[in-house]
């Protein structure tokens, strides 16, 4: 194994999407697969002074020795190591759970080491199985945008990358990336998504579907953030709360100023048109997500934890 140079990597450097402005050090989750250990690398040649963070959640067999393999990773990479760990029981919606557990983990490094940024590799195949995910969940248009480039101190360079691509930077660099065998388990939605669903689609179109889902969401991203953008001014963050103008205002606008308003965990649509009921005072009040209750009291509405 070996670092990486600008030289080396310099075909693909361009590519990278949503660095400018991020500056060293920054903190790259790092599981140790192919597409976290690509990015190390990718960041390490543009001189962004990684740490590699992984982030061990305890809930698979086998996966005891994948820090110590991570930081092996990262020790022939050039760059720093850390560890953290979360522990999510298994239940419903364990894997939304767990996702959130390791930003949060991800981010307490970032603040811990003074980074500007927490960089995650998430490629193009990614995006893709992500629409498909979320058109399952009956998700509108800001789920069928995806992932984001930019959210926050997350960053994601590579969604303009293929996952093979990173599977080759890996080879190129001498890196062997960890086998989660987990990725094959077809009773996890994504990964049916990824080795049978996008697969057989692809093959219907005779086409590669990956970049069109990706641009896809792309555009519904931006035209979903113009129409967030359109909510927070005609209802602002910062305002009185006021019931009358929110009722008054398209639903589509409404909708997301609700949204906005209430944060996460993000409301059903459901929920979102009980709030929009109380507004229009034909109901007093509302449980919505988060065990969170919406009531509106001389003309505003407010919320707040059961």
């Amino acid at each position: 194994m070996r670092s990486a140079s600008t030289t080396e990597l310099g075909d693909l450097l361009p590519r990278l999407v949503g660095l400018d402005g991020v500056v060293a050090p920054v903190v790259v989750g790092c599981s140790g697969g192919p597409d976290s250990l690509a990015l190390l690398a990718l960041a390490t040649a543009v001189g962004l002074a990684p740490i590699a963070v992984h982030v061990d959640h305890g809930s698979r067999p086998g996966g005891e020795g994948e820090p110590a393999a991570v930081a092996a990773q990262a020790e022939g990479l050039g760059v720093a190591f850390r560890a953290e760990s979360v522990s999510e029981p298994f239940g419903p919606n364990y894997e939304a759970r767990a996702r959130a557990a390791r930003y949060s983990a991800l981010e307490r490094a970032r603040v811990a080491l003074d980074a500007t940024a927490v960089l995650v590799g998430h490629t193009a195949d990614d995006q893709a199985e992500t629409v498909l995910l979320n058109v399952l969940r009956g998700s509108a248009s800001a789920g069928l945008g995806a992932m984001a480039v930019r959210r926050g101190h997350i960053v994601r360079p590579m969604l303009e990358l293929r996952r093979s691509e990173a599977e080759a930077i890996c080879a190129r660099l001498g890196i062997e990336p960890v086998r989660d065998p987990s990725n094959d388990d077809l009773a996890m939605r994504r990964n049916w998504i990824r080795h049978e669903v996008l697969p057989l689609l692809s093959e219907g179109a005779d086409r590669d579907l990956v970049p069109v889902l990706a641009r896809q969401a792309a555009i519904l991203r931006d035209e979903s953030e113009y129409l967030d953008s359109l909510a927070a001014v005609a209802w602002p963050a910062d305002g009185d709360r006021l019931a009358r103008p929110l009722a008054a205002m398209p639903p589509v606008l409404a909708r997301r100023a609700v949204r906005l308003w209430l944060g996460p965990p993000p409301p059903s649509l459901d929920e979102v048109e009980r709030v929009l009921a109380v507004a229009r005072s034909e109901v007093r009040a509302t449980e919505v997500a988060g065990g969170r209750r919406v009531w509106r009291s001389a003309g505003h509405l407010h919320v707040s934890a059961e």
